[in-house]
């Protein structure tokens, strides 16, 4: 159609395709393909071997092709791959939990891909090369123009080291729209998308929003529900998206059965390793003051004999004292919890 030699496709005016045909008299693929080579990269088309077939979920909109840079095996390389995206003015929270997600994503051997923008972005990939892992950089420029300028070295570091990726030729230059553009390249590559920091309008949204479409999982870290930045996080948790906190949550969603995260459990402490009777005539003592052996037996319900061997094995264990005729908790409650975790260090508990 823009050689004159076919029709125009449906929907596509005069005017659309004089725009078109104007564009197409501009362009040199040799030269294109030429400095491509020059850099050490490729041009990779639907068809290839090397072509990340995930990005055929796409439809219409799967690009015509890839440019990239770097000596790794896209398609392989994208199997295993988390994109982690979110605000490029993030706070130190936003950017330390994106370093920490970038590294332990690639220390377990999943390839971590981002926009190499300020921000969260430029924060995943430090974090993954820290940890000598693997990272893509998905550009919305020619993989020749590192764009932010501030990232140059950023991002001949992930030339080296990793994956350099855009839709646009050599020497082309990021408008708002490829942003957008760039972000469906991201949202389909990878098997999930982690947001770290977004307010409502954040293009790292639009990346997300993409990944549910096209079935793909979505989460997101949590922050201050004061904090502006972390507003289109939230609203993303309050549809399909999924918290996580670590490497091993994002994990235990994009990764195979059996990627399961530890079970999280809180610190144990002396007194969770009682035995129940132990435990409940622990609780009856007051915090303040002292009781007697038979009041005890009272409150627990317990014979004055059980409560009698159970007051003895917890001063035994640093837990209480007696005092005459009366027991109280050593030291008051503090005092006997710092006494009972003293005694669980002497006979090997935690």
């Amino acid at each position: 159609a823009l050689t004159g030699r076919a029709q125009p496709p449906p929907g596509a005016g005069p005017d659309r395709i004089e725009g078109c045909r104007r564009r197409a008299a501009a362009c040199d693929p040799a030269g294109d393909l030429a400095a491509v080579a020059r850099l050490g990269g490729r041009f990779l088309c639907p068809g290839d071997l090397e072509w990340p077939r995930q990005l055929d979920d796409l439809g219409d909109a799967v690009p015509i092709g890839l440019w990239v840079r770097g000596d790794a095996d896209l398609r392989l390389w994208a199997l295993r791959s988390v994109a982690v995206v979110g605000a490029r003015a993030c706070t130190d929270y936003g950017s330390r939990m994106a370093a920490l997600l970038g590294a332990g994503l690639a220390e377990r051997g999943w390839v971590v891909v981002s926009g190499a923008a300020f921000g969260v972005d430029g924060a995943a990939h430090r974090g993954a090369l820290a940890a000598g892992g693997a990272t893509v950089a998905v550009l919305a420029s020619g993989v020749d123009v590192p764009y932010p300028r501030g990232h140059a070295e950023l991002i001949q570091r992930i030339a080296e080291q990793g994956l350099v990726v855009a839709e646009l030729p050599p020497g082309g230059h990021p408008t708002r729209s490829r942003f957008v553009l760039r972000n469906r390249v991201i949202a389909a590559l990878t098997r999930g998308t982690v947001v770290v920091e977004a307010e409502y309008r954040s293009g790292s949204l639009v990346t997300a929003r993409q990944a549910q479409r096209l079935g793909r999982s979505t989460m997101g870290v949590p922050g201050p529900v004061t904090s502006g930045l972390s507003a289109g996080v939230h609203e993303l948790l309050r549809g399909e998206a999924v918290l996580v906190s670590d490497a091993d949550e994002v994990i235990e969603l994009v990764g195979s059965i059996g990627d399961l995260a530890p079970a999280r459990e809180g610190p144990v402490v002396a007194r969770d390793l009682l035995e129940a009777t132990a435990a409940r005539v622990l609780d009856a003592l007051p915090g303040s003051g002292a009781s007697t052996w038979d009041r005890l037996a009272r409150e627990t319900g317990l014979s004055r004999d059980q409560v009698l061997g159970r007051l003895y094995e917890l001063r035994a264990l640093g837990f209480v004292e007696r005092t005459g005729e009366r027991w109280q908790l050593i030291g008051g409650t503090g005092g006997a919890e710092g006494a009972g975790q003293r005694a669980g260090a002497r006979r090997g508990g935690p």
